[in-house]
């Protein structure tokens, strides 16, 4: 009988030897690991079930229904020296560009993916991978936000412009693209399939028609040349600042400012883009994205508790939880406001379900080595690297502390 259990011992160890090495074939763990990833979220939702992000430790206060005060930024002064007050040119009432040829996206990988279609648009040969593997080499890396991508463009195809803006409205893309510039948006939208939940994606925008009130959009994800209403994807849009990406030919500058108008120049738009998040917030108070989008535009002018404050009423009344998979601004404001345990107990929130997101890993670092855990802090500016070798932050907050990667 000992023999038996020794044979069939040795042979369960043998088997999970071969299943290893199939594993690390390239071909069998690009078509598991995505699977094993989804599993292990899925398992981690069953044991600490939850579909927000925690409110902030300690928040008692009732939500507010004011916004803070614009006294502390003074009004910036407009990149254009002075606008023109033409009679706008009506747009057509439908316009689609040539849609670039369109790829699957591979597993976590919209951002690069619809990058890669933006950049076909005006020549571009390369493919989302070229992208990915500079931006996020670890397929388990979920996010690659706007600023990484217009890095990229100026970095690695600098024969073209690139710049993001927040605060956009419908109006503006019709404008963008009827003079030929497809624009890339960041939105959230509901994952179809049972337990999805809430989660945010990139589209190019192609095209537009007013008869059926429908943008025509290239989505790596479903297909090329997709229909999404106006308002459904405003709706969506709104989570993320309202935040989109424009390439161009870099003599097509003055074009560019022309058609933003005051946004081209990036403190009026945040400017412009915080008076809108004010008067959503004053007009539904109960609404956790406005006053997210309000924090956020208080944060580029450094007004570091202030938007602390937004952020702690789009907490309580619930954000999504992958949010902060996203979108970094809380981790910002209570560094900056020395509130580190409600900084580290968001981060434990995001990680529990996305273990590989550097930003957070970063962000807890800081706040671990300002209460005085430098150990801990090592580890999480060491495993932000991990996720993305490439991660520039992380290796200067190695350097920081004294440490090697």
């Amino acid at each position: 009988m000992g023999s038996r259990i020794g044979w069939f011992a040795l042979g369960g160890l043998l088997s999970a030897g071969l299943l290893a090495s199939l594993y690390l074939l390239p071909p069998v763990r690009d078509r598991l690991e995505w699977r094993f990833d989804a599993a292990g979220g899925i398992v981690r939702g069953w044991l600490h079930p939850g579909d927000t992000l925690p409110t902030p430790i300690g928040y008692t206060t009732p939500r507010l229904t004011h916004t803070p005060a614009p006294t502390q930024t003074p009004a910036p002064t407009p990149l254009l020296t002075s606008t023109p007050t033409l009679t706008p040119t009506p747009l057509p009432s439908a316009v689609a560009l040539a849609a670039p040829e369109w790829d699957k996206q591979d597993w976590n990988n919209c951002g690069p993916a619809t990058l890669a279609l933006g950049l076909r648009f005006y020549g571009w040969t390369g493919d989302q991978f070229d992208i990915s593997d500079l931006l996020k080499p670890d397929r388990g890396d979920k996010n690659v936000n706007v600023e990484e991508l217009v890095y990229y463009v100026r970095t690695r195809a600098g024969w073209l412009s690139a710049e993001f803006r927040v605060g956009g409205d419908l109006p503006l893309l019709r404008r963008l693209i009827a003079a030929g510039y497809p624009v890339i948006v960041e939105k959230g939208y509901t994952i179809a399939e049972a337990g999805g939940g809430w989660a945010g994606h990139y589209l190019l925008l192609t095209g537009y028609d007013d008869a059926s009130q429908t943008f025509i959009v290239q989505d790596t994800n479903v297909g090329p040349n997709q229909r999404v209403a106006y308002q459904a994807l405003d709706e969506g849009w709104r989570a993320f600042n309202r935040v989109y990406i424009l390439i161009y030919p870099p003599d097509d500058q003055p074009a560019i400012e022309a058609l933003l108008g005051l946004d081209a120049d990036p403190d009026t738009n945040r400017e412009r883009a915080l008076e809108v998040a004010r008067a959503e917030v004053e007009n539904a108070p109960d609404d956790a994205y406005s006053w997210f989008n309000l924090g956020t535009n208080l944060l580029y002018f450094e007004r570091y508790s202030e938007a602390a404050e937004a952020y702690d009423q789009a907490l309580s009344i619930g954000l999504p939880w992958r949010f902060t998979r996203y979108q970094f601004g809380p981790y910002i404001a209570y560094f900056n406001t020395a509130r580190y345990d409600d900084l580290v107990a968001l981060a434990d929130a995001t990680l529990y379900r996305t273990y590989k997101a550097e930003e957070s890993l970063l962000w807890r670092g800081w706040a671990l080595y300002r209460l005085g855990d430098i150990f801990g802090a090592i580890e999480d500016f060491r495993s932000a690297l991990e996720v993305n070798p490439n991660y520039l932050d992380a290796q200067y907050a190695l350097e920081f502390v004294g440490s090697s990667p």
